[in-house]
């Protein structure tokens, strides 16, 4: 994976994705992995197409349920998380996205505190495969992340301008980027309309919302972001909005 320049990619929940993605020549996919069974099934395919297109992946985990159920979290959602990273080797995916919320607003101060134990867990074993762990920003702020990362010190952030939009009056991301710029790892691309649910994460195509990506990108640029950054949408959405994408993304290198 060659980090020197921004890498762009999408989504790919099939191998159809996959090979639709190289069509718009996207250099990554994206894979949510949600039910290490289910997967298994695909693997293989995954893995010729990964070999005969020249593209690589990057891994989604699945997703938390109930985010103050500790049970829960303990005995379904950590295994699935550990399944996980016993997959991604055979897939040579280096970088894992999971979901963990942690809002103070919504998510109890007990929970909050398991949860960072549960990342530290994640991490560590992550560290062993050389896999980097991100967590993904729901509705939280930079205020909300600031003993998380200093608890977990291999925990990178993966920034989502979408869900930056919501619950709060100013995209939360740029405040994000100037707190912990140097934990962000990775980046997911889709617009909304703002609003106060998780039915108003609509995941519109660039352009189609309220979004001010020209800023956003701006910001990136301030703060020396080179990686990767994944259009959430299906294919038939980025080729709707790619060639803005393109345009966003001459920000970064002019």
């Amino acid at each position: 994976m060659n980090q020197k320049k921004i890498q762009l990619g999408g989504t790919a929940r099939s191998p159809e994705d996959v090979i639709a993605l190289k069509k718009l020549g996207l250099q990554f996919a994206e894979v949510p992995i949600a039910d290490r069974n289910r997967f298994s099934l695909n693997k293989e395919r995954f893995l010729a197409l990964k070999k005969a297109l020249g593209i690589y992946y990057l891994c989604h985990g699945p997703r938390e349920g109930d985010p103050n159920d500790m049970e829960g979290l303990e005995r379904v959602y950590l295994p699935k998380v550990m399944d996980t990273l016993k997959i991604m080797p055979g897939l040579d995916m280096k970088l894992l996205t999971i979901h963990l919320w942690l809002d103070p607003r919504f998510v109890k101060r007990e929970v909050i505190d398991y949860k960072i134990g549960f990342l530290k867990r994640v991490t560590e074993r992550a560290k062993h495969a050389g896999i980097t762990v991100c967590l993904e920003n729901l509705s939280e702020n930079a205020v909300d992340y600031a003993g998380v990362f200093e608890a977990v010190g291999g925990l990178g952030l993966t920034l989502d301008l979408g869900h930056a939009q919501l619950l709060s009056e100013k995209n939360t991301s740029f405040d994000l980027m100037e707190r912990f710029p140097g934990r962000i790892k990775h980046v997911h691309l889709h617009d909304n309309r703002g609003g106060n649910s998780p039915e108003h994460d609509l995941h519109l195509p660039v352009g189609e919302g309220v979004i001010d990506f020209p800023e956003i990108f701006m910001k990136l640029k301030k703060i020396g972001y080179r990686r990767t950054i994944t259009l959430e949408l299906r294919p038939v959405e980025i080729r709707k909005c790619l060639a803005h994408v393109k345009e966003l993304l001459r920000i970064l290198v002019d």
